[in-house]
């Protein structure tokens, strides 16, 4: 059977849009300001006559992102950032690359679902639901997978080829929160004894397992 076509892709971007996370936009358009020092809940629009289509345009997720780090994956992000134009669309998107054994490793999406279309390879996902159930899925090319807005999840290409996918968000700006580098890698710190008691080890271990998520130098 035939793999799905970048079309599946598409109509869950338009889907995206329909059902946006974010506010509801009450114009054409709104140019994200970047450098504005104005701080409202997005970003504040810039002149209208200065909007061109780069605004609303960006290369970056067309080639594979580089995985030699850590964990072997690496994100790419397409959002307001690096797309001003999407500022009030309640849209993005992200590539994500994954060496042979990369880990995207748990995190959450506080400001979004995430839906992921896979380019190439295999992957093994998941989320944690409220109740601590785990729900699976092995996924390979032309596969979609939807990760439930601010839920613990993951995506680990346990294949002896590179896979990539493309993620789509309901939020011009999603947000991330990595578990492991939110608790151990922290400004300032969480104290050695919180971390202990919640993860009923020694603050010995919790200070070992803090030195893998230090700023490398």
């Amino acid at each position: 059977m035939a793999s799905p076509t970048p079309t599946l892709l598409l109509l869950t971007i338009f889907f995206f849009i329909s059902a946006s996370a974010d506010p509801d936009m009450l114009q054409d358009l709104c140019v994200a300001d970047l450098s504005s020092g104005i701080k409202v809940n997005g970003f504040p629009c810039k002149d209208a006559a200065s909007v061109t289509s780069l605004d609303f345009f960006s290369q970056g997720l067309a080639n594979p992102g580089l995985t030699n780090n850590t964990f072997g994956a690496l994100v790419t992000g397409a959002n307001v950032m690096t797309i001003p134009g999407l500022n009030t669309l309640g849209v993005s998107l992200s590539r994500i690359d994954y060496a042979p054994g990369g880990l995207n490793p748990p995190h959450t999406h506080p400001r979004a679902t995430e839906v992921v279309f896979v380019l190439e390879g295999t992957l093994d996902v998941g989320f944690l639901t409220t109740a601590n159930r785990l729900i699976s899925q092995s996924l390979k090319k032309g596969d979609v997978f939807a990760f439930p807005k601010g839920l613990v999840h993951f995506q680990k290409n346990n294949g002896k080829v590179p896979a990539s996918v493309i993620a789509a968000f309901n939020s011009q700006l999603p947000g991330t929160q990595s578990l492991g580098a939110t608790l151990f890698g922290s400004t300032p710190p969480v104290p050695d004894n919180i971390l202990a008691q919640a993860f009923q080890t020694s603050p010995g271990t919790v200070k070992h397992i803090k030195t893998k998520f230090q700023p490398k130098k």
